[in-house]
């Protein structure tokens, strides 16, 4: 004799394999302070973000307008990653009439940058043992 299938999660007999648990679905996440610098690398880990800072490097004060025309993107998309720097601080935002403006903020970078110099030491070892192997062999 066949069982019927019962949800892995409330035990109950279901009906059909399409059949939907009733329990909520919930996870629970400890929420700890986020820093600066988390903010600062989850912004750049995008690449559209890191795109969007370099033009905005290039041309500070672009409109949100010029900023999503370039890009395979709607303009609520690039809303979103802008939201996301602007979050990070990594951006400003100036309105002007109806134009909003973006301009790049570096201050958070620097700080990215401050924290990846103090393991600079780890890396530039390793290169500078590469570089020595590879003109080695070059000879």
């Amino acid at each position: 004799m066949r069982r019927k299938p019962e949800c892995a999660r409330c035990g109950s007999l279901t009906k059909n394999l399409d059949t939907v648990c009733s329990l909520p679905i919930v996870h629970h996440m400890a929420k700890s302070p986020v820093s600066q610098l988390d903010r600062t690398f989850s912004a750049l880990v995008d690449p559209t973000r890191r795109a969007i800072l370099a033009r905005l490097e290039r041309e500070p004060g672009l409109s949100i307008t010029e900023i999503a025309r370039p890009l395979p993107l709607k303009l609520p998309a690039v809303m979103k990653h802008l939201d996301v720097l602007s979050d990070a601080g990594l951006v400003a935002r100036t309105k002007n009439g109806r134009t909003v403006s973006v301009d790049l903020i570096a201050g958070p970078m620097e700080e990215a940058m401050a924290w990846l110099r103090r393991y600079e030491r780890f890396w530039s070892a390793s290169l500078d043992r590469l570089a020595d192997f590879v003109e080695g062999h070059e000879e």
